[in-house]
């Protein structure tokens, strides 16, 4: 599949949301919700459960199922208030020392003028400060749309996934061809540009792996994401605070550095 066919496909109004990812995931679940500042946003759904035994906290974006789910989820953009839901569940869980695991699915933050109005640009800048410095665990699965700062508020951390078809990116291929060519049609071309797909994001360090996509199977497609997982959790659970900070920082400052000769250090 292109690029631009990849990002059609995590359009697809069939394909599993945020809500089902974390059902098939996590088991006693206790959704927490509000920023205790303004209201509840119901695009990022938030709270406590077990990933297998280990007890953590979970924070996914989900896009709703039907048109009034998707209206009163603004389609799976964040509000200001989601943002700072999920900086306090992380806040929340790294005094408790649990792992935080988020599941990415978003065009974007919220355009709207209200959610600028309430500080949209702060809350998601407050996101990436706090988590580069959050002293647990935090993984980070694209499922399937990964726009812009939008859903890097979510996905500052220690090993990121994504499934094989999800996309990420500064900006859609709709938007970067409205901007570069003023012509929208061109979302395609733009796509190849972008380098969008879970594959370039591995060769560039931005991901640590793919995970295979198997939605006719979507129980035991989840029972080896949760494997995976585990598995991870495990072994950044064996650091101290200062190795897992130092492995993080190290981590992203790996990503977008070049040779002296132009061409990328991998």
């Amino acid at each position: 599949m292109t690029a631009y066919e990849k990002m059609k496909a995590v359009r697809a109004s069939d394909r599993p949301k945020g809500r089902d990812f974390v059902e098939a995931l996590f088991t006693q679940r206790v959704e927490l919700c509000g920023d205790r500042r303004y209201a509840e946003d119901p695009a990022i759904l938030a709270g406590i459960g077990y990933l297998g035994d280990v007890p953590v906290t979970y924070i996914a974006m989900d896009k709703g199922k039907d048109l009034a789910e998707r209206m009163k989820k603004h389609f799976g953009c964040p509000m200001p208030e989601g943002y700072r839901k999920a900086l306090r569940l992380m806040k929340q869980a790294e005094k408790f020392r649990r792992p935080v695991v988020c599941i990415v699915d978003t065009l974007g933050a919220h355009p709207g003028a209200d959610a600028e109005e309430r500080g949209q640009g702060q809350a998601i800048a407050e996101n990436l400060f706090e988590m580069m410095g959050l002293q647990t665990p935090i993984l980070s699965v694209v499922v399937g749309e990964g726009g812009s700062g939008g859903a890097l508020a979510l996905a500052v951390a220690d090993r990121v996934y994504m499934l094989e078809n999800a996309v990420y990116s500064v900006i859609t291929p709709d938007g970067c061809a409205s901007i570069l060519w003023k012509d929208a049609s061109r979302a395609q071309d733009a796509a190849d540009c972008l380098h969008i797909t879970a594959e370039d994001m591995v060769s560039f360090g931005v991901a640590e792996g793919i995970v295979r996509e198997d939605f006719a199977h979507f129980d035991q497609m989840c029972g080896e994401l949760k494997e995976l997982l585990l598995g991870e959790l495990n072994a950044l659970r064996g650091l101290s605070d200062e190795q897992l900070l130092e492995e993080r920082y190290q981590r992203f400052r790996r990503i977008g550095v070049y040779q002296e000769d132009g061409s990328v250090n991998g």
